[in-house]
């Protein structure tokens, strides 16, 4: 593979480990509904179709639209102030992306609400690093739709084929596919490795310095 001319990556699960804060705030929703808290590894099995979704599956079975709203509501307003507190890095993140963006552009999409994708970026000091960022609410349409990575490649100015797309999930894989895309799997995120192994041939990167190599073509 030629190296890209541009990078986008998926957040949780790839630039950061954001489990604790989104459990967290999961749990409190739950709390506030009369619901008992669930388990860690119960939440990140649900993360990564954006905050509605992930309100919809924690709050079990099929809860009718009006509980799932007022369940958002809550867990907006929960998750936003506490985003930061244990939400860290991936070891190596920070420089390979202060290496990358003096390289070529930088962006950002992913199905987390804009708000606090921003305030994530902004605490790590990453925020000039990305010419782009788009949340799940900054569109009509989130991953795996393709809507969010065709337009980061036209405002670049690039063809969707030039723009790699860096993540952690299948949606990210089927997202970079559908717009035509170069994809690389980071396997030190939230996909676990029988799901991660159902994902086939796939370019994949065990650490940071195994992404630098491939972002490097």
């Amino acid at each position: 593979m030629t190296a890209p001319r541009a990078v986008v990556f998926d957040l949780d699960g790839t630039l950061v480990d954001s489990r604790h804060d989104l459990a967290e705030a999961v749990n409190r929703t739950r709390g506030e509904l009369g619901l008992a808290p669930l388990a860690l590894a119960e939440v990140v099995g649900m993360v990564g179709q954006g905050a509605r979704e992930l309100v919809r599956k924690a709050l079990g079975g099929a809860p009718p639209v009006e509980l799932v709203e007022r369940a958002l509501t809550i867990f907006l307003a929960r998750y936003e102030p506490i985003c930061t507190e244990r939400t860290r890095p991936y070891p190596g993140v920070s420089a390979l992306l202060e290496e990358e963006s003096r390289r070529r552009p930088l962006a950002v999409l992913t199905n987390k609400p804009e708000r606090p994708t921003r305030r994530i970026l902004e605490r790590f000091g990453w925020t000039p690093r990305f010419r782009h960022v788009i949340g799940g609410d900054t569109l009509a349409a989130r991953k795996p739709q393709p809507d969010g990575l065709l337009e980061i490649a036209r405002r670049l100015g690039l063809e969707p084929a030039e723009v790699a797309m860096v993540g952690d999930s299948a949606i990210d894989l089927a997202t970079a596919a559908a717009a035509g895309s170069p994809f690389v799997l980071v396997e030190w995120g939230f996909l676990g490795a029988a799901e991660g192994a159902g994902l086939g041939d796939v370019a994949r990167a065990g650490d940071v310095e195994a992404l630098r190599r491939w972002l490097a073509g």
